[in-house]
């Protein structure tokens, strides 16, 4: 309690920090949409306008914008050669090991006549030529950090060249490894850029990336209240506190992160005349599980509708992401289903031949298999494409007595269940055979067989501390710890019930499901001021929801009892 305390306190001082550094912005910054960035080079007056802009793009992810910028930039003046290298950039997606292999070589071809440059732009100019040189991806992306690397020992208060080595780090990041390192000096590199220059685009989107995770997400607090400020016309600038938010549990300010993204996006495409595959449906997904979060239903559902419309109106998919539609689309009916309770839905949202690639919400998750040219392998993207449907279509069975449990148990069984120590922790075997044990535990427990369905729960629930906290909604569905602290209760063992629930709140601080579950698994066990404790936060988080859902009611309904006694 003194540790949630404590966190709420500090959070609060944060905030307050950041309104005052927000009041000391300049005129200036206002009239910046995508930050303030400053990166001397030897192009013409003339370019200087779209290379900046480029970069501050860069920095923000937002590659479309970025791409034509550099162009516009290089067609004014075919020999800035820093103008290619922002095209080859461009090309790259670094956090997500994906790369446009060819159209960034040809980038690359374009660079000559280096010998005129200052030190540092030759120095920019090599090491992109070694994104785009011999090996896999992660070959290539360690190459590209060692040059910056030494470009920052070089140069380490020159801000462009620690925030694109910062980036490098976390680029050479994958869900495999063991340890923080990289993901610390990262953060801590961003962190004196931030402070030097706060309207940085770049060092609050690379802080960010660089605490998201439970443990250090307070970390980045205040470069979430901001960046959406610095980067305003940028829709992944929008979206990403919600990484933070997330991590600490704070939905409000989680939704409206999202809600904003999304507007943006949309905006966007339909100013430019673009594509509406190009709206940012990775925050329409995590909108969607935020508001199931705060018992929002009826808005998760209406999400639903937008993107089942987007399905049924565009036909364009991402090259880099095979099966986009088909992938966002599985996360959010998975999640609105589960989240919900809402099992009969399933026939209806995730119809048997469905097709959805397994874990899109994260990124890195979905990306370990990329080939040397670094695009995601449609092999393995077809291999999972029935996963989520798979696995919720059995999950609903399991708790429903439906027809379906023993053939998605098949289903998984033939996944690579059993090689759970291999490749580390982004093996898709472990994944696999945590959602085999979600259906077995579940059906078990349907039938009476507590004892059984606990020690299958408590194996799925060791893979995936493994797998460390999820980036986002979890791209499990549903958290091994939560389901387990279900059964546990249903098995008449609150107490370790409610161990189960804290777990899992301190992995996904605020789930609505585990705060539920928490607070009856402690009025349960006799602890009265831990269920008081669970059932006001639930109450406070679901203020604004449904008419007419359940949970509230049981909240009120416990403090009347309690205020009797």
């Amino acid at each position: 309690m003194m540790k949630r305390t404590s966190l709420l306190i500090v959070i609060s001082l944060l905030a307050g920090s950041v309104a005052n550094v927000a009041q000391t912005r300049s005129a200036a910054d206002h009239k910046s949409q995508l930050g303030n960035v400053v990166f001397p080079n030897s192009g013409s007056e003339r370019v200087q306008p779209y290379f900046i802009r480029g970069v501050a793009a860069l920095h923000s992810f937002w590659f479309e914008e970025a791409l034509e910028a550099f162009q516009q930039a290089t067609k004014l003046d075919p020999d800035f050669m820093m103008g290619y290298w922002g095209e080859a950039m461009s090309y790259n997606h670094p956090l997500w090991a994906e790369q446009q292999y060819d159209a960034g070589k040809q980038a690359v071809a374009k660079i000559k006549n280096v010998q005129s440059l200052t030190d540092k732009e030759r120095g920019f100019l090599n090491a992109v030529k070694l994104l785009y040189g011999e090996g896999d991806k992660l070959t290539r992306d360690k190459a590209y950090c060692s040059a910056m690397e030494k470009m920052y020992r070089d140069a380490p208060d020159d801000l462009e060249v620690a925030s694109f080595y910062a980036l490098s780090l976390l680029g050479t990041v994958r869900p495999e490894d063991k340890g923080y390192r990289r993901q610390a000096l990262a953060g801590a590199i961003a962190l004196e850029v931030y402070r030097k220059n706060p309207n940085h685009p770049g060092a609050a989107h690379y802080i960010i990336h660089s605490f998201d995770d439970p443990e250090h997400a307070i970390l980045a607090l205040p470069a979430a209240y901001r960046y959406a400020e610095i980067a305003p016309e940028a829709h992944h600038a929008r979206h990403m506190p919600s990484h933070i938010f997330l991590q600490l549990g704070m939905w409000p300010e989680a939704a409206r992160s999202n809600e904003s993204s999304w507007a943006t996006s949309d905006e966007w495409v339909r100013r430019k005349g673009l594509p509406i595959s190009l709206r940012d449906y990775h925050s329409l997904h995590w909108l969607l599980y935020v508001y199931c979060q705060q018992g929002k239903y009826t808005k998760a559902a209406e999400l639903l509708d937008v993107m089942r419309t987007a399905m049924a109106t565009s036909k364009s998919d991402d090259k880099l992401r095979p099966n986009y539609y088909a992938n966002s689309w599985a996360n959010m009916a998975a999640a609105y289903i589960v989240e919900t309770g809402n099992w009969q839905l399933v026939d209806k949202l995730l119809p048997r031949g469905s097709g959805a690639t397994e874990a899109a919400a994260d990124h890195h998750a979905s990306m370990t298999a990329a080939p040397a040219g670094g695009q995601t392998s449609t092999v393995r993207q077809s291999q999972a494409a029935q996963v989520l449907p798979v696995f919720v279509r059995g999950l609903s069975a399991a708790m429903t007595g439906g027809p379906d449990a023993q053939a998605s148990m098949a289903f998984f069984r033939a996944g690579g269940v059993g090689n759970t120590t291999l490749g580390g922790a982004s093996n898709p075997a472990r994944a696999t055979s945590i959602r085999l044990y979600e259906i077995e535990a579940t059906l078990a427990a349907s039938q009476g067989n507590y004892d059984e369905a606990i020690a299958t729960m408590k194996k799925a629930a060791a893979l995936e501390e493994d797998m460390g906290s999820p980036s986002g909604p979890p791209p499990l569905i549903k958290p091994s710890h939560e389901l387990l602290g279900e059964i546990l209760l249903k098995a008449g063992r609150p107490k370790e019930a409610f161990e189960a629930f804290s777990t899992s709140l301190l992995r996904q601080p605020n789930r609505a499901r585990s705060l539920i579950g928490g607070a009856r698994a402690a009025a349960a066990s006799g602890n009265t001021a831990s269920a008081s404790d669970l059932y006001k936060k639930f109450a406070a988080q679901w203020s604004e929801a449904d008419a007419g859902l359940p949970e509230p009611n049981e909240a009120r309904e416990f403090f009347k009892q309690t205020a009797s006694r």
